[in-house]
């Protein structure tokens, strides 16, 4: 299987650059946003303490659309990189 776009047609083509700028859109329009949101996860850490985790995953189960969500999430990941 080929994942090279100009071996696909240019429909399918079409259809997966208007999605690819839906989601540049989406990321540059939220970006500030999801680190807010991730600073404010990280914060509740210590005290959430040994629940911190399992609320975190509830609370970007409430966050939509699911890409939005997926932001949230690796801007958390990344705060915790650096925290280590």
């Amino acid at each position: 299987m080929s994942f090279n776009l100009a071996n696909r047609p240019f429909a399918e083509r079409a259809v997966l650059e208007d999605e690819k700028a839906r989601l540049f859109e989406l990321w540059q329009a939220n970006l500030g946003k999801a680190k807010a949101d991730a600073a404010r996860l990280i914060a509740e850490k210590a005290k959430r303490k040994g629940k911190w985790a399992e609320w975190v995953r509830a609370e970007l189960d409430l966050l939509s659309p699911p890409e939005y969500a997926g932001m949230v999430r690796s801007e958390v990941n990344k705060l915790m990189a650096a925290n280590r």
